[in-house]
């Protein structure tokens, strides 16, 4: 009988529309269906992965989700192609190695975190806003590697959290006010604005 040891894991790079931030694509997947963000190294303890990534000096902040990483450097990191070689090799290591990605058992559920997860006390426009960002506006971000979370809703304004690579990055304000403003608008007459709050 012949052995076989973990699949070989291949790692792409893909780039973003945030300078500052790269994604990096597995062929296995590290979260499915959902992701979490890491906007510093206090924040990692659920995720081994995480942790080990932050070691890489120039890591400013980590977002995993189904099959992929976002990695966020800091200002002063020159190149992304100086660092790109790396981290691809760690990655492909850790995961051939069968490397624990999340810890789900660690992450401490907030409830005033949100989520695009509908509640039962949601009441109807929460809802729809909710299931709009889950059908439509979840799958185009998460292709530029990142993620739009629910925050809150009050009086016609609907307060978003943006993560992975939508955190700070200069197109992201664009893509909120014309078109995910513009979409909620049309599709949910209540909602007057949407704001974005970033980590």
């Amino acid at each position: 009988m012949i052995k076989t040891g973990n699949p070989i894991i291949s790692i792409y790079t893909e780039m973003t529309p945030n300078p500052e931030t790269m994604k990096f694509v597995a062929n296995k997947l590290l979260y499915p269906g959902k992701s979490i963000d890491f906007p510093d190294e206090s924040s990692a303890a659920p995720s081994p992965l995480a942790k080990e990534l932050f070691s890489f000096p120039f890591i400013k902040s980590v977002f995993i989700a189904s099959n992929f990483v976002t990695l966020t450097k800091t200002p002063e990191t020159d190149d992304w192609q100086d660092v790109i070689p790396n981290i691809k090799q760690f990655l492909k290591d850790y995961l051939e190695n069968g490397g624990a990605v999340i810890n789900e058992e660690d992450i401490v559920i907030n409830k005033s975190d949100g989520g695009n997860t509908v509640n039962a006390d949601d009441d109807d426009v929460v809802k729809r806003i909710k299931e709009l960002l889950e059908n439509y506006v979840k799958p185009a971000v998460e292709m530029d590697g990142g993620a739009i979370q629910f925050k809150s809703y009050d009086d016609g304004v609907v307060n978003l959290m943006l993560q992975g690579s939508c955190s700070g990055c200069p197109s992201s304000m664009i893509t909120l006010k014309a078109g995910i403003e513009g979409m909620m608008k049309r599709m949910i007459p209540e909602v007057k604005e949407v704001v974005a709050e970033a980590e």
